[in-house]
């Protein structure tokens, strides 16, 4: 039995993880290809590895979604077999998805305490509840209201009630599958400080995650995966973020943007006095106003829930505006079908990919075309060319390196995250609009997938096309930007060329502060 030399956090105890050549295989496709890993008790190991390398497949594994063809799994030192969640929970697993496990209709409360529901006499004791629930947010606070349907609120907040999730069936093993894809970086500090609060409690937290930065700030250790297979097992305090991430995708990874001054043309798109009411009726967008022209990028930097969802929903035909005029090339898309914005010349990488940018259930061929299905190289009278289809998917999957090859015929849902992504930012860059609005379009992508998209982005505004970024991400709002306008409680306040942004003082305009 392997014990643990990882350092103060689990000396001399038996790893509280240890899997030994796991392979999993679907038909004859290996996404595991006798992976082992083992990590300490009370400590937070890192996964890494690039979309489709087989990080979440081997997390599923031990999770009891998916039972390897072989292999053997060892928990706190005994030989286990995991044949479904409810046995993992039974050994203190719990996991956090990348993509939500969430009811939509349901409340955030209901879908915390679903399975574990508090009862008095079999009547279920909501206040109750609702208080654990609460209380639970508070003490980590992530600022969670315990009466909140699903549907009504942001990607953010739903990756927070899945963290609170787990931490109410008091899971001893926590598995975060890109848990800060969508925090903001203060919850990502505060995120940061619950996984420490549960190793100095004797929990062991399990992290994928592509940002290099949050594994060398939050791990001790990190296993690096390739193809399905175990490349190392690496202390991170010794490794750079440069290290990491060649040993991720096998080549060096450039971590700066190359791009050439900007050729501005004419105004594209023209927002005047938008203002756009959230799920509370309360004004998320107050009054903005904002303006890209052709051959430029401008960001929109603000810390996630001032709007920037709502703003990118009104932009792209998925909310009603109150009030406010749109103009896409001068002509007027206020509160225009998704259909009209798409024919007027706008096309769109979504904030939730699987919400609004796939049909999951649809092959990745079909999904490659589904704004442009009706065009003659995809179908004729009323039937699909299959052939024509799945050759121009062909040509996008080789393009944009969506994984596994030759995935044309599968469906969309069977992708990792990362090559969902992959999926919509091919169909959308290739559309050829005026308008490009990018929300998020790197999330849950590696670093090497992020080189591919960013090179799209500037190659979209290279071309003349106008792109409106909307990112969480601030070192990426500044690399890819001309320009940057601020939001803060639905308002643009303050503008700053992509060139002299200053870090500080973007966050000071973020936070509400005058520079």
């Amino acid at each position: 039995m392997a014990v643990n030399s990882g350092g103060p956090e689990g000396a001399g105890l038996p790893p509280a993880v240890d899997m030994r050549g796991i392979t999993m295989m679907f038909g004859s496709f290996k996404a595991n290809d006798g992976v082992c890993l083992t990590v300490p008790q009370r400590s937070i190991h890192a996964i890494l590895g690039e979309n489709g390398a087989g990080k979440s497949t081997l997390m599923n594994v031990l999770y009891g979604l998916y039972q390897p063809n072989s292999g053997e799994i060892y928990i706190k030192g005994k030989k286990v077999t995991i044949d479904s969640p409810s046995r993992a929970i039974e050994l203190g697993i719990g996991m956090v998805h990348q993509h939500f496990m969430l009811i939509q209709p349901f409340t955030v409360t209901e879908n915390i305490i679903l399975g574990m529901e508090p009862a008095r006499c079999g009547v279920l004791n909501m206040r109750e509840a609702r208080a654990a629930v609460r209380a639970l947010s508070d003490r980590y606070g992530l600022n969670v209201d315990p009466d909140a349907r699903i549907e009504d609120i942001s990607v953010g907040m739903q990756q927070r009630v899945e963290i609170l999730k787990v931490l109410y069936r008091g899971a001893d093993i926590l598995i975060l599958d890109e848990p800060t894809s969508s925090l903001t970086p203060q919850e990502i500090i505060e995120l940061e400080q619950i996984m420490r609060n549960l190793t100095g409690e004797g929990k062991t937290v399990i992290i994928i995650t592509h940002k290099l930065a949050e594994i060398k700030s939050m791990a001790s250790q990190c296993t690096i995966i390739r193809a399905g297979k175990t490349i190392a097992t690496v202390p991170v305090a010794g490794s750079s973020e440069q290290d990491l991430a060649a040993m991720m995708v096998g080549r060096d990874v450039t971590f700066t943007v190359e791009k050439k001054p900007a050729d501005s043309g004419g105004i594209v798109l023209e927002v005047e006095n938008l203002v756009v009411l959230d799920y509370l009726n309360h004004r998320a967008v107050d009054g903005l106003n904002i303006s890209v022209r052709a051959g430029e990028i401008v960001g929109v930097a603000g810390v996630d829930g001032n709007g920037q969802s709502e703003l990118a929903a009104a932009l792209t035909g998925l909310t009603k505006a109150q009030s406010g005029a749109v103009r896409v090339s001068g002509a007027d898309m206020f509160n225009k079908s998704p259909r009209t914005l798409f024919k007027g010349g706008v096309s769109s990488i979504p904030e939730d990919r699987q919400k609004h940018g796939l049909v999951l259930d649809f092959s990745v061929a079909e999904n490659l075309v589904l704004q442009n299905v009706r065009e003659p190289e995809f179908s004729r009278r009323g039937f699909l060319r299959l052939k024509n289809m799945a050759a121009h998917a062909r040509k996008l999957i080789g393009k944009f390196d969506i994984r596994p090859s030759g995935c044309e015929a599968g469906k969309a849902g069977s992708l990792s995250g990362g090559n969902q992504q992959k999926v919509v930012i091919a169909r959308e860059v290739t559309n050829d609009k005026n308008l490009l609005i990018c929300v998020n379009p790197t999330r849950g992508l590696d670093v090497g997938a992020i080189e591919y998209v960013h090179h799209y982005i500037i190659s979209q505004r290279d071309s003349g096309k106008a792109v409106l970024l909307i990112s969480f991400e601030l070192d990426e709002i500044m690399n890819l930007s001309d320009r940057i306008d601020i939001i803060y409680r639905g308002k643009i306040v303050g503008s700053v060329a992509g060139r002299d942004a200053v870090q500080a003082e973007l966050g000071l305009m973020m936070a509400g502060g005058a520079v």
